[in-house]
């Protein structure tokens, strides 16, 4: 189609195809040569003729190749320096075209100059890709600032990982812009790499003097990931002490360390120290866009040190405040805390229209996590409900913004594991597991949720499978000066299931001190404290503590409406009070306003089972439906209950006692019964204390008279 065009035609539409896939009949009239008007006009007619090129609709002037590959072929036959020239030439002739108003069409130029480059030098290169790269910043587009950065620091011959200080100030822009495109962009394990940029312009600007330019790079919105330092604290620190005390500038950069040092290095008095600062600087200045700044970081930093009920009153401030201050993140962040705060008391209508406000602004911020993180908000409270199906699409969404985020994927395995999808799940859990494989050891979100979700998967299941992966995740997250406190309640929760599914008393105990003070609360992977709490208690053989922790379980969710927690919650309920039937031994009250007794234990267990039964049923939770359905086949087909045991011992407890008087030793009674050496010490006490036996020789002769072997 190209060789039955005149060579005029032909020779206009070359230079056209480096202009790009559209082009303007103006700027070719500028570069036309020795061609003049007319001929150029008759060109066009020629190739529109052909079909060649096509006039976009409502527009004068301006032509679009009708086929990109048409473009593609022209612009292939030039040699490599005859292109550059003709981008040179392009770069200037729309200069000359713009006029003053070149700048506002910087990404178009800093694209020519950038072909340009072996023939004009990188000058104007890196002054289009600064103001190209800052307007894409200022509309959230990360990605193409990313790319506007990184090719005028190539083309200079920067590198882009260096630690080397900038050189001179266009440097110095570059290295500032590129490390915000980064910061937005960079997956978390990468986040020290947009902050090591930052740091080489820092450098650069504290040498210089331009303390605007220092402060604006310490006030970079660099999200910070709790458990995982950045750098950025020590960043903001040097700039706090270049800055002027108690000024303006210092209540912003207080604001911002605030948040830094108290999610990144878990340092809560420090935060609150550089919060009050700030705050008083705000109000001096009567600044709400610094109180709001600083109110939403605050009620941050509560989440990941469990001030839950501190969290409402500073975020909804915040958002009260956001309504007269243009400030997307810090709303986003409002948000998301109010989310956080109301979702973990049990506020499920408020914390869902928080965390589908939290959507639509980050939306508009276009940040990569800020985006991650409403999509797992949105998916966390249909998950609460068990709603699957929306779930799904938000986690969907989540995922294909971040493929590997470990929140997601934890919710995603538990979600696939309590549907009973297990192939699912096990796509998921590898998944997540990679995640961690990725990310070198520490206290981060991915060692806590691994340390976590294995164990509730195992309890889904009632299968124990990568125990040691989890308790190896649990113990470097505890093992940590800068673990949150949230991540170390994550391994503790962990640790406690671990304890729970070996009967491992001891253990149970620990965890049960660890997350007593959570009483009342819903936890991340929606499970109720007090669930926990019953688990544990009933592991300890404390049955009446066990029924206590229960019921708080069971009026926090159906109060809250947290379905799914609440048929688990039965489940278990129901099933502490089956084995109180089996062991028939004494234990305290505890039925608050209920039957007590044998029957019942019996008549409330019966009940619990047929609750939970009703909603795995409805909400389509098949593991936990075979479960509730295998233990009321068992209870309506048992003839009566189980033998009670002589001085309140419990069923293990005889069970211990019997390998007793068989001549076991404490470790060969584990290994027999599949618990740990410490649970069968703390059994062996118990037995010596309530059979009134000096050791284990008179032990057995108790089992003996007692007709218990």
């Amino acid at each position: 189609r190209l060789d039955r065009l005149s060579a005029q035609c032909n020779s206009t539409l070359t230079v056209a195809s480096v202009i790009g896939r559209e082009f303007d009949f103006r700027l070719l009239n500028i570069l036309r040569g020795e061609t003049t008007e007319d001929q150029l006009l008759e060109a066009m007619e020629e190739a529109l003729a052909a079909r060649i090129i096509e006039e976009p609709p409502g527009t004068i002037g301006r032509y679009q190749f009708s086929h990109a590959l048409i473009q593609e072929t022209l612009a292939q036959e030039l040699t490599t320096t005859r292109r550059a020239r003709l981008q040179a030439r392009i770069g200037q002739a729309l200069e000359e075209l713009y006029g003053t108003n070149a700048q506002t069409h910087a990404a178009e130029l800093a694209h020519h100059f950038a072909e340009a480059e072996p023939v004009s030098g990188t000058e104007k290169l890196a002054r289009y890709s600064i103001l190209a790269g800052e307007q894409a910043l200022a509309a959230y587009a990360y990605e193409e600032a990313l790319d506007h950065f990184q090719r005028a620091l190539d083309a200079r011959g920067v590198p882009l990982d260096g630690t080397n200080l900038a050189t001179d100030e266009e440097t110095a822009s570059l290295l500032f812009g590129l490390g915000r495109a980064q910061a937005a962009t960079l997956p978390r394990q990468q986040i020290p790499l947009a902050v090591a940029n930052l740091t080489r312009a820092f450098d650069y600007y504290a040498q210089v003097g331009d303390l605007d330019l220092v402060m604006a790079i310490a006030e970079s919105p660099v999200v910070s990931f709790p458990g995982y330092p950045t750098g950025m604290a020590r960043l903001i620190a040097r700039a706090l002490e270049l800055i002027p005390n108690n000024s303006h500038g210092a209540g912003r950069l207080q604001s911002r360390y605030g948040i830094v040092i108290g999610q990144e290095h878990s340092d809560y008095p420090a935060a609150q120290e550089a919060f009050a600062g700030a705050l008083a600087i705000a109000e001096s200045n009567g600044d709400s866009a610094l109180e709001m700044r600083t109110l939403a970081n605050a009620a941050s930093v509560d989440i990941f040190h469990l001030h839950w009920n501190e969290i409402k009153g500073k975020a909804l401030r915040a958002i009260e405040l956001s309504r007269g201050v243009p400030d997307t993140q810090s709303n986003v962040i409002a948000h998301y805390s109010a989310f956080s705060g109301m979702h973990h008391l049990g506020e499920l209508d408020e914390s869902r229209r928080y965390a589908e406000a939290m959507l639509t602004l980050a939306k508009q911020l276009r940040d990569r996590y800020w985006l991650t993180t409403a999509f797992s908000r949105n998916e966390i409270v249909s998950h609460s409900i068990g709603d699957w199906q929306v779930a799904r699409v938000f986690s969907d969404k989540g995922l294909a913004v971040s493929p590997l985020d470990p929140r997601l994927l934890g919710n995603r395995v538990l979600m696939e594991y309590g549907v009973g999808e297990f192939s699912e799940g096990r796509v998921y859990l590898e998944r997540l597991l990679e995640s961690m494989r990725l990310t070198a050891p520490g206290p981060t979100t991915i060692y806590g949720i691994t340390a976590a979700v294995i164990p509730i998967v195992a309890r889904i299941t009632g299968v124990a499978k990568a125990f040691d992966t989890a308790e190896t995740a649990a113990n470097t997250v505890l093992g940590s000066t800068f673990a949150p406190p949230t991540f170390g309640v994550w391994s503790k929760i962990g640790l406690g299931l671990i304890a729970v599914h070996r009967e491992d008393a001891t253990a149970a105990s620990e965890q049960y001190a660890a997350l007593e003070f959570l009483r009342g609360a819903m936890l991340s992977f929606d499970l109720a404290n007090d669930r926990v709490l019953g688990l544990l208690s009933t592991t300890m053989g404390r049955l009446g503590q066990a029924a206590a922790h229960f019921e708080d379980a069971l009026a926090f969710c159906r109060k809250a409406g947290y379905r799914p927690e609440l048929a688990w919650t039965c489940c278990d309920y129901a099933e502490m009070l089956l084995e109180r039937l089996g062991d028939k031994s004494p234990q305290p009250p505890f039925n608050k306003g209920g039957q007590g007794g044998i029957s019942g234990d019996r008549t409330k267990a019966m009940t619990l089972l047929e609750e939970s039964l009703a909603i795995s049923t409805e909400l389509g939770m098949l593991p936990l439906k075979q479960r509730v359905s295998e233990r009321l086949e068992l209870a309506h087909t048992r003839p009566e209950p189980a033998p009670a045991y002589p001085d309140g011992l419990t069923r293990r407890e005889v069970e211990v006692l019997r390998l007793i008087a068989a001549g076991k030793t404490d470790r060969e009674i584990g290994e027999e019964l599949v618990i740990g050496v410490r649970t069968v010490t703390t059994h062996v006490s118990n037995i010596l204390g309530k059979t009134n036996a000096a050791n284990r020789a008179e032990a057995a002769s108790y089992a003996t008279r007692n007709g218990l072997v």
